[in-house]
């Protein structure tokens, strides 16, 4: 077995996992900023960081993960001036929906789920410590954090300080001593909410909240920080900036960031008006589904949310079921008998696990063992043999890793959902039942009925791609 690597951001590498305390791993992952309701990519976020805890623990971490909730912020004030209501209730109203949406998904609570508002002594006492140090100016109230005061600023992004500076598009402010200064605390505004501070009233700025909440949990240095590729910069720079000025130690040691979700190959965006809310992603596909689709790529890669790519992913889903379905629920979880041989299966899927949280080739490694347990099923007229009993654990040891199968076969089938799709409404039952026809049709060299079945795929569009492993469909583009 390999050891763990994971890419880490800050190096540009792949690196050996060594936690700072033997046994334990502790995670800061930056949270949502609740002022509207969870799109995908927020989905994506939860999901890729809940399977790595999820892994952690089945290789016997002790994981302590914080994740925050942003709940002030300059769109948690502005979304509530526009609604004429108090940002107080409106983030509480999508932390709400943050828990329903993520609860849906399966995604397991973080041990500690922060919420700036809460840390606001903390967060004034590091602005004090900053200011004392000198890497923090205080003028009219508002605390800027002066870049220039930290030598190593831009190491995360890769980039240079002159170049940033000479490039700058931020407003203009006359009162920073440059351009790029951030700031951690804002003063008094009316009607905004504000507490007391020794530069007056006021709130604090972003980036600050996040540093208050990973040192209060996690201490001065910690194992893993995450978050998508969209925070990079400024915000987690601007985190290694005022945390490392405090310490003068590492903030983290691994950085791990996720890809974007794009939406039919276009960024997803208010301006292009495509932002997909998973509360209506959930009315049309299963959570398990939405989970597969959001791990069937390696989780720096971007990944393109399609029509196609979802009914994919239900194909797939649904094969898993049908297996759970031929055999005797409680059988499943009967089978974990003690073998000391190899697990070839789940060995294969802890070394793709082990290559930086290779999603994608441990699903594959998943459908390799779903379809050798259906092909013994075949040759034993659905009677449980030891060969399946071995390989049964392995399954579930998987299936625990990535977060889906949970519910009884009957339930998954019975409240499958019709799919709307931009073709027609079509069931996946319907499809993958036509698809099986299709292949017995084929072992019995029936061509005709075979041919004809393509046919009428056809005319629903969809495409079969007949393979070593079977048929897998697809709509036609």
């Amino acid at each position: 077995m390999m050891p763990l690597r994971i890419y880490n951001t800050l190096n540009k590498k792949k690196e050996v996992f060594e936690p700072l305390e033997p046994g334990v791993v502790r995670i800061y992952v930056c949270g949502p900023t609740v002022y509207d309701s969870c799109h995908i990519g927020h989905a994506r976020s939860v999901v890729t960081f809940d399977v790595i805890v999820r892994y952690f623990k089945t290789k016997g971490f002790d994981v302590i993960y914080v994740r925050n909730f942003t709940d002030i912020d300059d769109k948690i004030i502005n979304r509530a001036q526009e609604l004429s209501t108090d940002p107080k209730i409106l983030s509480e109203k999508y932390i709400n929906e943050f828990y329903e949406d993520m609860d849906a998904l399966n995604a397991q609570r973080a041990t500690i789920e922060p919420r700036a508002t809460e840390h606001i002594e903390q967060i004034i006492s590091i602005i004090e410590t900053l200011v004392e140090k000198k890497f923090a100016y205080q003028v009219n109230g508002d605390i800027y954090f002066s870049v220039e005061s930290f030598d190593g600023y831009g190491k995360l992004s890769g980039r240079k300080l002159e170049d940033m500076e000479a490039g700058a598009r931020v407003e203009i402010d006359e009162r920073k001593k440059n351009p790029l200064d951030f700031s951690l605390w804002k003063s008094a505004k009316p009607g905004e909410p504000t507490w007391a501070s020794p530069w007056g009233m006021g709130r604090p700025g972003w980036h600050i909240e996040c540093s208050a909440m990973s040192m209060k949990y996690l201490g001065m240095t910690f194992d893993i920080h995450g978050g998508g590729k969209d925070l990079i910069f400024p915000h987690h720079e601007n985190e290694i900036a005022q945390s490392e000025a405090i310490s003068g130690n590492p903030l983290t040691r691994y950085w791990i960031h996720h890809g974007f979700v794009n939406i039919n190959q276009e960024k997803m965006s208010k301006s292009l008006k495509n932002i997909l809310l998973v509360k209506d992603v959930l009315k049309k596909y299963h959570p398990d589904v939405i989970r597969y689709f959001l791990l069937s790529s390696h989780y720096r890669s971007p990944i393109d949310y399609s029509e196609n790519a979802l009914v994919e992913a239900s194909g797939n889903i649904t094969k898993f079921y049908k297996l759970l379905e031929r055999i005797p629920y409680k059988k499943i979880f009967s089978t974990n008998k003690a073998n000391n041989s190899p697990e070839f299966y789940w060995d294969r899927f802890c070394d793709a696990m082990d290559d930086d949280f290779n999603t994608a080739v441990a699903l594959a490694t998943l459908h390799d063992a779903v379809r050798e347990v259906n092909r013994l099923l075949d040759e034993s007229n659905n009677i449980i043999t030891h060969s399946i009993e071995f390989i049964l654990p392995q399954i579930l040891k998987m299936r625990d890793v990535i977060g889906i199968l949970l519910d009884p076969p009957e339930k998954y089938f019975r409240n499958a959902k019709t799919l709307k799709t931009s073709h027609k409404n079509l069931n996946i039952e319907e499809i993958e039942l036509l698809i099986k026809e299709r292949s017995d049709a084929r072992k019995a060299k029936d061509w005709d009925k075979a041919d004809n079945i393509r046919q009428k795929l056809d005319e629903m569009n969809i495409v079969l791609e007949d393979g070593q492993d079977g048929t897998v469909w697809q709509f036609k583009a």
